[in-house]
């Protein structure tokens, strides 16, 4: 079906993560991927073999940019050098849009290196959209922003996060990335309806669904990037995806990392999960080691033990 573009994007198809251990294989057997994005602060700075690979791919295949540094929700300056770099990066490698987070990372100059929840307030929504109209600016294009997970909030908000995204899209005209299993995390740990979170936020301003696997830890989840898709986040990917009539798709997955092959079957599930049908025949490979490993033997395919990930953020 012929769906309209979002911002003037496309709708890439289904996409992976571009990560570090998956080089060697993507440049040799360069397989049937619709697009691949990239933690943009791995090649601002970086000229060497990264760069050498990334331009290689750049290519044969669609690249979007995917931040963890903007920190739009801090009250500190924006960082402009930051920005020139981030811009001058997406030009020479034809992004076809660069997103970041609704978070801060760091204040009064100090990085926390890590995504950390703004206040949903009338006070931060203005701030956090007159940071946007500067980026967009400097940027001279949409900037997309994704919903963070979250493990703690404010008692001084006084909105959800889908009205603050909704009002802070209007606003700005920026778009969305909807990160799927960021609504299941938060509304687990938060406990809000996770379907009134999708059925609520501006459809027609998600430009990408993100989709992941994440840790239960009972009491609570955390956004690990290091497992399967759960059925859950599926549903809510199914429902998400007849409201906005479909966008770009990408799995990520940041830690024990399984082989591309794996990675790859695991993202192409969603055409199961769209037709109602869940995933048929056999269990994936990495899930069936997984299980034996869980059962203490050791039939177990060699995986990267960690992501060659933006240096010092783990858990995006």
């Amino acid at each position: 079906m012929e769906v309209a573009k979002r911002l003037g994007h496309e709708n890439l198809g289904l996409g992976l993560g571009l990560r570090t251990p998956h080089f060697e294989y993507i440049l040799k057997n360069r397989p049937k991927v619709d697009w691949f994005e990239i933690i943009s602060e791995n090649f601002m700075d970086s000229q060497g073999r990264p760069r050498h690979v990334l331009d290689q791919i750049a290519e044969h295949y669609p690249l979007v940019m995917h931040g963890v540094s903007l920190s739009i929700g801090s009250t500190d300056a924006l960082n402009f050098d930051y920005l020139e770099k981030l811009k001058k990066l997406a030009l020479e490698i034809d992004a076809k849009w660069v997103s970041d987070h609704l978070c801060w990372t760091g204040v009064a100059g100090q990085n926390s290196h890590d995504l950390l929840p703004i206040p949903l307030t009338e006070e931060s929504l203005a701030h956090v959209i007159e940071r946007i109209d500067v980026v967009q600016d400097v940027m001279e294009r949409s900037f997309v922003f994704e919903n963070p997970s979250s493990y703690v909030g404010f008692t001084g908000s006084t909105m959800s996060e889908w009205e603050f995204l909704s009002r802070m899209t209007q606003a700005t005209g920026c778009g969305l990335l909807l990160d799927v299993n960021n609504v299941y995390v938060s509304a687990r740990n938060h406990d809000f309806d996770p379907e009134e979170y999708i059925r609520a936020i501006p459809h027609d301003r998600v430009v990408q669904f993100h989709l992941a696997g994440h840790t239960d830890c009972t009491t609570h989840l955390i956004d690990t990037h290091d497992h399967p898709i759960i059925a859950e986040v599926w549903a809510l990917y199914r429902l998400a995806h007849e409201l906005t009539g479909g966008v770009s798709t990408l799995l990520e997955w940041d830690a024990n990392i399984p082989p591309f092959e794996e990675l790859h079957a695991e993202v192409l599930k969603s055409k199961s999960y769209l037709r109602g049908e869940g995933v048929q025949g056999p269990v994936a490979e990495w899930e069936q080691e997984q299980a034996l490993k869980a059962e203490g033997k050791d039939k177990l395919v060699a995986v990267s033990p960690h992501p060659l990930h933006h240096s010092v953020v783990e858990v995006e």
